[in-house]
């Protein structure tokens, strides 16, 4: 095993067993999400103010690609616009779909770009998704069922 996919498994690793902004904002919107092939379950909430996310959390369980995901989507969106999260958003669906533009998209993403590995097994593609969708949903007042990754 190459040391950068070591490193890269360390990093999913410790925000998996710690995780970041684990935790319910009051008064944020919230949307939940369900990955019914792993078990995965997230609530993502979110703090918005004149189109800049302020705050964003989550709450949930789900395996360590599920939960690590949700912990760096948080670190790497608070601050950013709507538009910005989007883009990341779309950048890091390609990259753990497609992998194209690899490499361009690793600038953008900064520590996101650990998820790489994902698209070699498609199943898990789903649990470091989930929390993406999840939180488009919530930017998008969606609430009611959950937003599902089958």
């Amino acid at each position: 095993m190459s040391d950068l996919r070591e490193l890269y498994q360390e990093v999913i690793l410790d925000h998996s067993r710690k995780p970041r902004n684990f935790r319910v904002l009051q008064h944020a919107r919230c949307a939940s999400g369900h990955n019914p092939l792993c078990g995965d379950r997230v609530s993502i909430f979110l703090d918005m103010e004149g189109g800049v996310i302020r705050e964003v959390s989550f709450q949930g369980n789900g395996c360590a690609i599920s939960t690590a995901s949700a912990s760096m989507m948080t670190e790497a969106l608070k601050g950013k616009t709507v538009e910005e999260a989007q883009r990341l958003f779309g950048l890091f669906h390609e990259l753990v779909t497609t992998g194209a533009d690899a490499h361009e998209a690793e600038d953008a993403l900064g520590k996101l770009a650990v998820f790489e590995g994902v698209r070699e097994f498609p199943v898990r593609v789903k649990c470091a998704t989930l929390p993406w969708h999840t939180f488009r949903a919530a930017v998008e007042g969606v609430a009611g069922e959950p937003v599902r990754t089958e």
